[in-house]
């Protein structure tokens, strides 16, 4: 493991190894790559100052899409004086949040301060949009923004070394369970996710980092599985569809599939509601279905 980072865990919801940010130590001082949403940002803050680091110190933020459990507290650190680096086609929800957090809104309703907090805007001369390929040097340290679409087109995975920080785009594996393909409304393409992986399988890369949660060194392993992770779970979704089934009548049956597959694993209950926070599974019902209703006549 690179020695420069360290894995931050922001406890959401009170579930541990669930949603994480990473610290990374610089000659030009720390950085963090992802936030979490704005309800864990209080947490951070006290994880930081435990390691003698005050939020004033942070003046880079790198994240990997603005999804709030990645972003969601973006807009708390620039107010305390760090610039945001992200995808540019991010960028505009970050200078006007209000479509963001009315679409999460309809999803979570009085859910929404309690899960995510506040969402703020961030005054475009604190964003900072990195290109596919865009290398971005922090004093003894480089990191190269590499575009990942299919989770979400403003999806960026950022590379140190050997090392990728890589967001959604290699989905979730908590605790040593399986890796399974976080599928949330709007932008699930099965083809750019596909092509992202098959880039990254590609790179020199020894450690995934991932924000649900942790580290994983099996690297070419890991990518294969989700790929076949993804394409049952968007089968059994196309299969229904097909039935004439609408997500309301999925929901239950779906949930009843992914706890069972995580089972079969060695998942136990707790395991299973932590997987469950991190990426429940009715959003990956939504989402695939827009997908399959755009990709198929």
């Amino acid at each position: 493991m690179n020695q420069k980072i360290e894995v931050i865990d922001l406890c959401f919801q009170g579930n541990t190894h669930t949603v994480a940010c990473f610290l990374v130590h610089t000659s030009d001082g720390p950085l963090l790559i992802e936030t979490g949403p704005h309800s864990t940002y209080s947490g951070s803050q006290k994880a930081l100052k435990e390691k003698g680091i005050a939020v004033e110190d942070i003046k880079h933020v790198l994240i990997t899409h603005i999804h709030l459990d990645h972003a969601g507290a973006a807009w708390a650190w620039a107010q305390n004086g760090a610039t945001i680096y992200l995808h540019h086609s991010g960028e505009q929800h970050m200078i006007d949040p209000s479509k963001l957090y009315a679409s999460a809104q309809r999803i979570y309703g009085d859910e929404m301060s309690r899960l995510w907090g506040d969402l703020k805007p961030i005054s475009s001369q604190k964003l900072v949009t990195v290109g596919h390929l865009e290398e971005l040097t922090f004093g003894d340290t480089t990191i190269k923004a590499l575009h990942t679409p299919g989770h979400a087109i403003h999806h960026i995975a950022w590379q140190m070394e050997d090392t990728l920080f890589a967001g959604d785009s290699v989905g979730v594996k908590i605790d040593g369970g399986p890796v399974v393909p976080p599928c949330p409304p709007p932008d699930i393409d099965l083809g750019h996710w596909n092509e992202s992986l098959d880039m990254i399988d590609k790179l020199d890369i020894q450690t995934l980092y991932l924000t649900h949660f942790g580290p994983v060194t099996e690297v070419s392993a890991h990518l294969q599985a989700l790929k076949l992770q993804l394409d049952d779970w968007a089968g059994w979704v196309k299969e229904r569809l097909s039935m004439g089934q609408q997500a309301d009548e999925m929901i239950p049956d779906f949930k009843e599939y992914v706890a069972n597959q995580l089972k079969s694993y060695g998942v136990d209950t707790a395991g299973i509601e932590k997987y469950e926070s991190a990426n429940p599974p009715w959003m990956s019902i939504y989402g695939l279905i827009r997908y399959w209703k755009k990709n198929v006549d």
